[in-house]
């Protein structure tokens, strides 16, 4: 409806007279829309505002200033600071609030970004910082309600929802405009609240899809817009995130930052990464009496208190009265390290494919004597390329780069370059001879390096010439393989009930270093029911793997050895945790009837590359563990020797057959992979989960007359 407001909404109009008798009917018109449209609906937002900026141009007390939707924790809080600010203050703060309330584009206009920092700057940037960092407190912290819904439809037919509440639409947009203000304003604190609200934003919701993409892509662009603090936050972030868009959108701002620097979007990622005050992993901090050490060991970011030498169980109590923001900065830098760390390895854990290869002057600043990085690049093999043409391979331990015999060899010099080992490169026994070094040092590897799963082409992969069937023919649980994917930068989307008659998709790896992108060819598994409530199917097929340049299918033989083994390996770690042959409690709920024998031969069958490898460590650890004197690996499985029965748990899935009938006995492991039975047992690189998941039904089983679960015992 048009609202003939004429001269009254004009700004030049004398305040006397809008304050007049002719103004006031109009006056209680606009007070009652503005009080109508504060429900927190998108669509009454710029309603709302309108109505507000003609109500505070009559300069009456009594008119409204500033109102937030207060259907959730943001708009009461809002609310509740702008009722306790006095005259003077709610003259520097209101203009500044209003202004989030215009928050609805995808990023701030170049006159509405002015408009922020000039109203940042009458309040003060300081006491802007301040508040604001309270209000993305409350953001990041505040719950997403679930909550469940009926809908009759009067006709005896019901319809079962249900929702997550977490803003309101218009304090959605409200959430918007502070972090757009908060972007100038970024400290190192500010930076670790965007990251973790953009984490929260695209946290995936069933049947919605990201929980805020908008509030999300915000954190993002402020992000963004900070340097390499920025960056690297950003880097963080990224590995938290499953949707291929905002990875893509990360990936574009890392490189807009890399091309203002003139240096690559590795390299950008490289010099981003913080070392927090560490030196070799290790940062002491004095308070008073106390010392804290913070430290990273096997992937675990720790600290220690000790007083007078003498270790405490947790931070003294006396300090943190007196002591709080340093405690504060410190746990902060014990989480922001653990996640750093964990980012990095996973980097590096994706860069074999890259084959880069890195300077050794940049390589010493940004790996070697970098305070984080070294806790990864020195337990690492490195293939070293002289200026004379020769390589070398090589690590860093006991102050001096070794070979694999643990001899020294002459450290890099300015023009040599490092590329991370793999073990394609090498010949077999100088990798046996990698292995047996790590034994015998006992030096955990912070990834499968040395152990790293080879995977060469075969006859019939030569043979079928353009794809590899490998890995085809498996049923994988769709949700779990979309997100394995997602973590190990394959592109894919979900397949559903909606897709036009499309039977197959394919997820695809670029590999920009050879100009390839790598697929892997899926179906629809389509049978009665089985699809959740938004249609996505719960199962699929899997099919080829191929390469293709451009739209043209490779040669498998042309793809490069190292190229082929990790998409390989990528497709074979799809294939080993999604498939349904690993859950135990899929046959005996139901499952999918036709695929019955599926369940069986993978189950209970042939070993995958990452089982193999799995076996040659078991084969280590078994003589030397309680186990070793009841159990042995025979052909495919750890066979144990318990009081009531025989088992055999195979080295792949990990279930189990009793024998002398080879009875399927049921146990869910956990599903944390920690296992009292690995935590001291050495292994020459980090975790294995299934491998945990083996030896601690071992344990359970060797002493099967002492079971009390009741689960258990009616299958014995």
């Amino acid at each position: 409806m048009a609202l003939p407001l004429g001269p009254y909404a004009s700004p030049d109009w004398p305040a006397s007279q809008k304050a007049g008798p002719a103004w006031r009917p109009l006056r209680e018109v606009l007070t009652a829309i503005y009080q109508a449209t504060t429900g927190g609906q998108r669509d009454e937002v710029q309603l709302n505002l309108k109505a507000q900026e003609i109500l505070n141009l009559t300069g009456e007390q009594q008119a409204p200033t500033v109102t937030f939707a207060d259907g959730d924790p943001l708009g009461q809080q809002l609310n509740q600071f702008v009722a306790g600010l006095d005259s003077g203050a709610a003259a520097q703060w209101v203009p500044l609030l209003q202004l989030w309330q215009k928050a609805t584009a995808g990023q701030p206009s170049a006159k509405l970004r002015k408009e922020l920092d000039a109203a940042t700057a009458a309040v003060g940037p300081a006491a802007v910082r301040e508040q604001g960092c309270t209000w993305l407190q409350l953001l990041a912290s505040m719950p997403v309600v679930e909550r469940a819904h009926v809908h009759d439809y009067g006709n005896g037919s019901v319809y079962n929802y249900t929702s997550w509440d977490f803003l309101t639409d218009a304090n959605m947009v409200v959430a918007k405009g502070l972090v757009w203000t908060m972007q100038t304003l970024a400290d190192a604190g500010v930076l670790a609240q965007l990251t973790a609200l953009a984490a929260k934003c695209f946290r995936k919701i069933p049947g919605k899809g990201p929980l805020a993409a908008g509030l999300g892509n915000a954190c993002l662009l402020a992000l963004s817009q900070n340097g390499l603090p920025g960056v690297a936050a950003l880097a963080r972030v990224r590995s938290k995130i499953r949707q291929t868009n905002t990875q893509e959108t990360i990936a574009r701002y890392i490189a807009q930052e890399s091309e203002k620097l003139g240096v690559s979007p590795a390299e950008i990622e490289d010099m981003a990464v913080p070392d927090f005050g560490l030196e070799n992993g290790r940062l002491e901090e004095e308070f008073n009496d106390y010392r804290a050490t913070l430290t990273l060991t096997d992937g675990k970011a720790e600290v220690q208190w000790q007083k007078a030498g003498k270790f405490l169980k947790s931070a003294p109590a006396a300090l943190k009265a007196t002591h709080a923001d340093e405690l504060k900065e410190l746990k902060a830098a014990q989480t922001q390290a653990q996640q750093t760390y964990t980012t990095q390895r996973d980097r590096l854990d994706r860069s074999f494919v890259e084959e880069r290869r890195i300077p050794w002057p940049w390589f010493e600043q940004y790996y070697f004597q970098h305070g984080l990085m070294s806790i990864l690049a020195h337990p690492l093999i490195w293939r070293l390329y002289r200026p004379d043409g020769t390589t070398q391979d090589a690590l860093f331990q006991d102050d001096a780069w070794q070979n694999a015999h643990g001899r020294p060899v002459p450290a890099p010099t300015a023009d040599t370059q490092l590329q991370l080992w793999h073990p394609v490169l090498a010949s077999t026994d100088e990798v046996l001879a990698w292995r047996q070094l790590l034994e015998e040092k006992q030096l955990r590897q912070p990834l499968k390096q040395a152990f790293r799963e080879v995977y060469l082409l075969t006859p019939p992969e030569e043979r079928t010439r353009t794809y590899s069937n490998r890995m085809a023919a498996h049923i994988l649980k769709q949700h779990q393989f979309n997100s394995l994917a997602k973590l190990r930068g394959w592109r894919y989307r979900l397949l559903g009930a909606y897709d036009k008659g499309y039977d197959s998709e394919t997820a695809s790896l670029p590999l920009p270093t050879h100009d390839l992108q790598a697929e892997f060819w899926v179906s629809e598994v389509y049978a009665d029911g089985e699809w959740n409530d938004t249609g996505i199917y719960n199962y699929v097929s899997t099919d080829q793997v191929r390469f293709t340049r451009g739209t043209e299918p490779v040669p498998l033989p042309e793809v490069p050895p190292l190229a082929f083994s990790e998409v390989m390996r990528d497709v074979d770690l799809f294939v080993g945790v999604a498939s349904v042959g690993n859950d135990p409690q899929w046959r005996d709920n139901g499952g999918l009837a036709q695929f019955r024998n599926y369940w069986e031969s993978y189950s209970f069958g042939d070993l995958s590359e990452v089982a193999k490898t799995r076996k040659l460590a078991l084969q280590r650890l078994v003589p030397r563990l309680k186990i070793g004197k009841v159990s042995e690996i025979k052909g495919n499985f750890l066979v144990v020797k318990g009081h009531r029965h025989v088992y055999k748990i195979h080295l792949g899935s990990g279930n189990i057959l009793m024998e002398p009938n080879d009875q399927y006995l049921c146990i869910v492991p956990d599903r944390s992979g920690k296992s009292a039975a690995a935590a001291d047992v050495f292994l020459p690189f980090e975790g294995d989960a299934v491998l945990s998941i083996i030896l601690s039904k071992a344990l359970l089983l060797m002493d099967d007359d002492k079971i009390t679960d009741e689960t258990i015992l009616r299958q014995l």
